[in-house]
């Protein structure tokens, strides 16, 4: 058993001796390496790094790092070209496509961002799909500057949560469609808060797995945004029956042979 106050160092010394990868590492440790050749990944970190335990948390740790550097803020792309610049290279940056008026969508390429990104600092963006990005609560602090924007999609971000919804009131003026269909953190706690947005007209909400009873939900939603479409399950979906319909039901239910 290590001692308490024992970190993941117990590699560094093995690494920096010049090896190259796993293999390296094997060979290094272990003379008679190639009766070793089939050790997996997970058995080397079980070997070199005290336990298990230890190689969760360290890669848990690292994914979030990951996540936070990707919802930095821009400030000296903002500061230099503007809000809307700022934004669409943050959406671009992860993947995303966004759309100033007047223009085509634009997307990455092979080759990185497009020149005439820079040439946009005065045009607003209309439409943003983020749909799989890395945004979190912190991220959208890139697109809450965009008050032009009517087009939002969030469409699958693993990140985007209850407390990100109660943010997107400050685009209540021009938001008009919002996709947050397939979005693991989303209950029903951050629906309610969509009352700001009196304005959208179209509104996803299918697929939500954190929503417990996704009809009931629907029809909520529809009554607190009377003139949006919402769109999501149906309306009988995960309501229960009563006694009375489930009789009903199981009279007019055929009778097996």
């Amino acid at each position: 058993m290590a001692a308490p106050g024992a970190s993941l160092r117990l590699v560094a010394p093995v690494w920096n001796r010049g090896t190259s990868g796993i293999r390296g590492l094997s060979r290094s440790v272990d003379p008679e390496g190639s009766q070793r050749k089939g050790r997996t990944l997970l058995q080397f970190l079980a070997d070199h790094f005290y336990d298990v335990e230890a190689v969760r948390e360290y890669l848990l740790q690292k994914q979030v790092l990951k996540v936070l550097q990707k919802n930095r803020s821009f400030t000296y792309i903002k500061e230099r070209y503007g809000p809307y610049v700022a934004g669409a290279y943050f959406i671009l940056k992860q993947g995303g496509a966004v759309k100033f008026q007047d223009k085509e969508w634009m997307r990455t390429n092979g080759s990185g961002l497009s020149g005439e990104l820079w040439k946009l600092r005065e045009v607003p963006i209309e439409a943003v799909d983020a749909s799989g990005c890395a945004i979190n609560y912190q991220g959208l602090d890139n697109l809450l500057a965009l008050k032009e924007l009517q087009s939002l999609s969030l469409q699958c971000c693993p990140h985007v949560d209850d407390w990100c919804l109660s943010r997107l009131h400050q685009l209540a003026n021009s938001l008009r469609e919002l996709s947050l269909a397939g979005c693991p953190r989303i209950s029903e706690r951050g629906l309610a808060c969509l009352h700001h947005l009196q304005n959208l007209r179209r509104l996803d909400i299918s697929h939500l797995p954190a929503v417990s009873n996704p009809g009931l939900t629907q029809i909520l939603v529809e009554e607190m945004l009377p003139n949006c479409e919402v769109l999501g399950a149906d309306w009988a979906q995960g309501l229960k029956l009563g006694p009375e319909e489930q009789s009903c039901d199981t009279a007019s239910s055929p009778i097996p042979a």
